[in-house]
């Protein structure tokens, strides 16, 4: 072979190197969120009360981008959904930055507000009946993709918006909308928080509990739903909580004080993977609240979303209504 010849195949093998390195950064630049895009993360509930007062019912941090565009590492927007009483300013201080900070392009809303219930400064979401505010989260989430130009999303759900979704999965169409599906603080089989439920059912039943129920349902008309007898659960519950084609993570903890028994959220299916905090981390004393912002919860949450890339679950301590202050640990 000719002098020619060898000098030939070296530029052309330098060449070839050059656009496979190329390619391999071009990849790493689609797959890795933005250098812009870190955002503190602080593991306390509380913070939630002090965004509020200064942007009321403003989207958490790294959440609603409406030019993001996911990337081919993370391939589903993220959808965070509250619970009752609150709004995606409250409930979202933690996991919003957390998602945003590894690549996911995050989305929230605030849902099922009533003029009947507003206080100074903060509106509180969730008091619809459930029904309703799925179709709001329907109209959300074709938003949403239209925006990101997404066949599917992923959704994360706390207290009621780990439940209200699966209406929408299951009966308005978001089970081919919906890829992966996590619940904070389940409830697949409603709740008797201090046996409000029983009470209740034993006033139906002598006849005196219709016009507390009234009055409550005035301002409130989700509260009875979380019922475990009430239609909605019963409804939900026809057929098995988990739709075939959606994966779901549901995460608990057995310190739950408003899901009596915390066992409501575990359900056995064969794609339901179901969490007990105190299983994973036994200093982690979260209950109902702290749950949104607990570490082991979020790092739960990014296992879910890419079960292909999980990383370990931390163990610092976490205090019931605050969450985990001043801990700086993963997940980044």
């Amino acid at each position: 072979m000719g002098q020619d010849s060898l000098l030939a195949m070296g530029i052309q093998g330098a060449r070839m190197r050059w656009l496979a390195a190329l390619g391999a950064a071009v990849a790493l630049l689609v797959s890795a969120p933005p250098a812009s895009a870190a955002y503190p993360v602080r593991y306390d509930f509380s913070q939630g009360t002090s965004a509020q007062a200064q942007h009321p019912d403003a989207p958490p941090p790294g959440a609603d981008d409406w030019s993001c565009r996911p990337s081919r590492a993370h391939p589903h927007p993220v959808i965070l959904v509250h619970g009752l009483m609150a709004n995606q300013t409250v409930n979202w201080q933690t996991i919003s930055p957390v998602l945003a900070n590894h690549g996911y392009c995050v989305f929230s809303l605030t849902y099922g507000t009533t003029p009947k219930v507003v206080f100074p400064g903060y509106q509180p979401g969730g008091l619809i009946p459930m029904e309703d505010s799925a179709r709001q989260l329907k109209r959300f989430v074709k938003k949403v993709r239209m925006a990101t130009r997404a066949r599917r999303v992923d959704i994360v759900g706390h207290s009621e918006g780990s439940l209200m979704p699966d209406w929408y999965v299951k009966f308005l169409g978001g089970a081919k909308r919906v890829k992966h599906y996590v619940g904070i603080t389940t409830l697949w089989h409603g709740t008797d928080p201090a046996g409000l439920a029983s009470l209740n059912r034993i006033g139906q039943a002598y006849g005196f509990s219709d016009p507390i129920q009234q009055q409550i349902t005035r301002y409130c008309q989700s509260c009875y739903e979380f019922f475990p007898y009430s239609e909605f659960i019963l409804k939900l519950r026809q057929g098995g909580i988990a739709v075939p084609g959606v994966r779901y993570t549901s995460i608990v903890t057995r310190n739950d004080e408003l899901v009596q028994p915390y066992t409501s959220g575990i359900e056995p299916a064969p794609n339901m993977t179901n969490l007990v905090v105190q299983d994973q981390c036994p200093l982690d004393q979260g209950e109902h609240v702290a749950l949104a912002a607990d570490p082991v919860v979020a790092q739960d949450v990014l296992n879910a979303l890419d079960p292909k890339h999980a990383g370990p679950v931390p163990c610092p301590l976490v205090l019931p209504l605050i969450g985990a202050p001043g801990y700086t640990g993963p997940p980044r």
